[in-house]
């Protein structure tokens, strides 16, 4: 996903997709742990989605104080 989708999101979605995303990059280091995993280039995207989503909360916060 890019940057823009996450700012279109409301706060209760974004904490909902953070979960999801999470828990996919437990799935996804479990099956390369495993050798199951056939794309290791996925377990990168997950964890740079993660922190789209982060920075999009960290924004949001900052903006709440100023």
């Amino acid at each position: 996903m890019k940057g823009t989708d996450f700012h279109s999101m409301t706060d209760e979605e974004l904490k909902t997709k953070l979960g999801e995303l999470k828990t996919e990059l437990f799935n996804l280091r479990f099956r390369h742990a495993s050798g199951q995993l056939e794309n290791p280039m996925s377990i990168v995207t997950c964890k740079r989605n993660i922190a789209r989503v982060n920075t999009v909360i960290r924004e949001r916060e900052l903006k709440a104080k100023a």
